[in-house]
């Protein structure tokens, strides 16, 4: 009999370097004066984010000169590799095992570029088998952390034999600033987006939630809603469309048909956690699911005190929540680039 897939740990990290809100917006209007009045017209939105603080790998004086591939390479790759390490150790700790335990490293990330990816440069000293089976994922934006979970899950199984996977979600979105851009994205991102990493062992052993059923959906013509530009100074946010009216008008019935496929319906799912993008998305997210105001409290907390980190975001909302003694199913989405909804669903 084929035993349930689990999640038997759950941590997370991030940078020491700390952003608040009320200085980054100071910083902003000082970085930003060139353009004039542009700014102005738009600096209310740090404000209007939810977000008092968020942390970053790079020290306040980096973003006054941010415009270097190679610098911005180079930091990425350190900053993985530290949190990698902090994030991964803290969750073996957690479910007990060592690195050598670990049959299978998925590693996400979206934000930066390495090859050989961040696992290869960390393995062997973390002390991981040379025949561990490495499994890098890029591109998946925010929705990266859900995703990666679904197939860190169908990997703890896919041999016929039980194996023991490691997942690290690792995004380090303040590396992208752009003090030579003046446009919505931009602000937008400058407003919004933190570095954070997070780290899974899934594992056929322990008592913690089972992981159910998994899904995407991708809506048609829609590629240019969220995403990276590339230019020669780097990564530049796409934010082309208003993401909270697409969730109020097509997330519902994309999660309606998901959970049908699973003979299930929203009335059937006891807790909701979901990536938090920003507030406007997390009141449109209790709006289509007839939640009371203020229910997605996890959401608006980790948004407060950690920014949107993309990918590892939900996962520090699901820790959030795990703290709680909550008993049945919960369901798990986040949205990112394609664009993609991720669904998951735990039973616990």
């Amino acid at each position: 009999m084929t035993k349930a897939v689990r999640i038997a740990s759950l941590a997370t990290a991030h940078p020491t370097h700390v952003l608040e809100r009320d200085f980054v917006a100071a910083e902003a209007k000082r970085i930003f004066a060139r353009f004039g009045d542009e700014f102005e017209r738009m600096a209310s939105v740090f404000s209007n984010t939810g977000i008092d603080r968020r942390y970053s790998v790079c020290p306040l004086e980096w973003f006054e000169s941010a415009t270097s591939w190679n610098d911005r390479a180079n930091r990425f790759l350190d900053g993985a590799k530290t949190l990698f390490r902090e994030a991964a150790t803290k969750a073996l700790a957690a479910a007990s095992e060592k690195p050598s335990d670990i049959d299978v490293i998925v590693t996400v990330s979206s934000t930066g570029i390495a090859t050989p990816s961040i696992e290869a440069h960390v393995m062997h000293d973390m002390g991981f088998r040379d025949d561990v089976l490495r499994v890098p994922v890029f591109g998946l934006g925010c929705a990266g952390g859900v995703t990666g979970l679904a197939l860190a899950s169908q990997l703890a199984q896919s041999n016929g034999s039980p194996r023991k996977v490691l997942l690290v979600i690792i995004e380090l979105c303040t590396l992208h600033f752009r003090p030579d851009e003046m446009s919505k994205s931009n602000i937008v991102a400058t407003a919004l987006f933190g570095d954070g990493a997070a780290a899974l062992v899934i594992s056929t052993e322990g008592e913690g939630p089972v992981i159910e059923y998994a899904g995407q959906h991708t809506w048609a013509n829609t590629i240019d809603i969220m995403g990276w530009r590339v230019d020669d100074e780097g990564l530049g946010a796409i934010f082309a469309r208003s993401i909270p009216d697409l969730v109020l008008s097509d997330l519902r019935p994309a999660v309606d048909t998901f959970l049908a496929k699973h003979n299930l319906a929203a009335t059937d799912i006891d807790h909701f956690t979901f990536h938090p993008g920003g507030t406007k998305v997390v009141q449109a997210l209790e709006s289509i699911f007839e939640m009371p105001e203020g229910q997605l409290d996890d959401e608006r907390k980790v948004l407060r005190g950690y920014g949107n980190m993309s990918a590892p975001t939900v996962m520090f909302v699901l820790q959030e929540a795990l703290k709680k003694p909550a008993k049945g199913r919960r369901f798990i989405g986040s949205l990112g680039p394609g664009f993609t909804a991720s669904f998951l669903t735990l039973q616990h």
